[in-house]
């Protein structure tokens, strides 16, 4: 059986990796975000890529694909489970054109999920998680604008592309988490997933 999988994408600060730990606890996805595999790429000592990795995530801009694929593959190679929540990607038209040439025949893509939240309380959400010692060099006002620019310029277009194929489910990201959450669970309930303690 093929590895099962769910995109999650959202403006930076929608909340992606609150609500991907809240789904890992009740349906027991595996939880991989892109940007960590890469930031632990970049820490890893004698790291290929890590100069460069360091370069794209301080200027906002993207890593190419084939490194991002292959440091998903390798780490749902490792966990050993079949379902996954792979966060923050696709980003770009390359990354997702990537995804389906490296990855599309190993992987089932159930759904995109994407959380809708505005520019201004996502912004206000980094920089408090940036003065509350988030430790990530782009919690920043700078690098939020680029982010936001790339999210707005690449990440929309991959919304529309899966909106096409009837694979986003939107959720108001706007709400308390517990909130949000309660619109998520009704998202793979409906697929038919139940949750861990049932």
């Amino acid at each position: 059986m093929l590895p099962e999988v769910v995109f999650v994408l959202g403006a930076p600060g929608a909340g992606k990796g609150t609500q991907c730990s809240l789904i890992s606890k009740e349906f027991g996805f595996v939880h991989l975000s892109a940007g960590d595999l890469l930031r632990e790429e970049r820490q890893r000592p004698g790291s290929e890529y890590g100069e460069m990795i360091e370069e794209k995530i301080r200027n906002g801009l993207i890593v190419p694909v084939e490194v991002t694929c292959s440091l998903i593959h390798k780490a749902m190679e490792k966990s050993g489970k079949a379902r996954f929540l792979i966060d923050g990607f696709p980003r770009n038209k390359d990354n997702l054109d990537g995804w389906e040439r490296v990855m599309s025949d190993k992987t089932k893509l159930l759904f995109v999920l994407f959380f809708e939240c505005s520019r201004d309380l996502c912004t206000q959400r980094c920089l408090g998680r940036g003065a509350a010692g988030s430790g990530r060099s782009d919690d920043n006002l700078d690098s939020l604008q680029k982010r936001f620019n790339t999210y707005l310029n690449d990440t929309m277009p991959i919304i529309n592309h899966y909106d096409e194929h009837g694979l986003v489910r939107r959720v108001n990201a706007e709400v308390a988490p517990q909130e949000v959450f309660e619109d998520v669970k009704k998202c793979f309930t409906a697929l038919g997933i139940q949750s861990l303690d049932k």
